[in-house]
């Protein structure tokens, strides 16, 4: 059964999850073959589709890497089945690449608990999110993840809480040297982001209200559980459990301020959604419950994905 498949982190899974997204991409790409007569474009959707698949094993690495589950790979798997419920995340390129950059600041902020190199990893955790609000302006919500981790590690130290002051002015400066090499033109789509709007009327057709309805229903099922099992986990990784937590809420939050919205906005959610899912599949005793929830999951998503197409 498919939550049996999942149980193991084994190679044929990385196989069988990579082989998926790249299927459903194909296809979400169908929609348009416009994009097949510039080789420019075909070089971006490329970009993109490896984008999507570092994002997704980068969810696995910093799972399995830092214990927030067991060996597993439920997280891999709910990551990719989020991606196909919300197909529209499939072609916002700038949400895909701050999403990435996110990522890869979490990562260093959960790794900060080793307390090996904290300023270094505080400061590449700041430079990415930075770096991500040149994508997603509102990805600057997740600096409070930084002070956040700082509190919980290294907040006695009070030059720590100048490191992110020092990230800032580090992305300020390459952001205008380039935007001055390209033209003024680069600075534009940031300032059309600095926009708040809590318009939730967007949807274009039944299809994107019911997967957000689910998706709604999925998040409760996951993270309340979830928030009430942190204080059972190990000392030493509670701290780490919390910051997925924390990063899920600075999400919803994105999504929630970002002006010009779509279901695609709440790509900043699916890998704490994914981690915390994974914790739940996993905590469940009866193997039926497993395989329904995860077979549930999938067979939802894999059904809005096509009837879409």
């Amino acid at each position: 059964m498919l939550a049996s498949i999942f149980s193991k982190s084994r190679p044929i899974n990385y196989v069988l999850i990579g082989t998926a997204l790249i299927l459903f991409y194909a296809l979400y790409l169908l929609k348009d073959t416009t994009w097949v007569n510039s080789p420019i474009t075909i070089a971006q959707k490329a970009g993109i589709l490896v984008l999507l698949g570092s994002s997704m094993f980068l969810t696995g690495f910093i799972t399995l890497k830092n214990t927030l589950t067991k060996t597993n790979t439920y997280g891999l798997l709910l990551f990719l089945m989020f991606l196909v419920l919300f197909h529209t995340t499939l072609g916002n390129n700038n949400i895909i690449i701050a999403n990435f950059f996110l990522l890869l600041a979490l990562r260093r902020l959960i790794s900060l608990q080793s307390l090996i190199t904290p300023k270094e990893k505080i400061f590449d955790a700041s430079f990415w999110i930075l770096a991500a609000t040149i994508f997603h302006f509102w990805s600057i919500l997740y600096l409070v993840l930084v002070f956040v981790s700082i509190v919980f590690h290294v907040s006695r130290d009070y030059r720590n809480w100048l490191i992110p002051v020092i990230a800032f002015f580090t992305v300020s400066i390459i952001y205008f040297m380039v935007g001055l090499m390209v033209g003024h033109g680069f600075f534009n789509h940031v300032q059309e982001q600095l926009a708040v709007s809590f318009d939730f009327t967007y949807f274009e057709n039944i299809y994107q209200n019911i997967a957000l309805a689910l998706f709604a229903a999925i998040a409760v099922l996951f993270v309340v559980p979830y928030v009430f099992s942190i204080n059972t986990k190990p000392l030493n990784l509670q701290s780490s459990h919390k910051k997925i937590l924390f990063s899920f809420f600075i999400g919803t939050g994105i999504y929630v301020l970002s002006a010009h919205k779509n279901n695609s906005f709440l790509v900043f959610t699916f890998a704490p959604l994914a981690i915390m899912g994974a914790n739940y599949i996993q905590s469940q005793p009866n193997k039926w419950i497993r395989e329904a929830v995860v077979i549930g999951i999938t067979a939802i998503a894999i059904a809005i994905f096509l009837l879409q197409l």
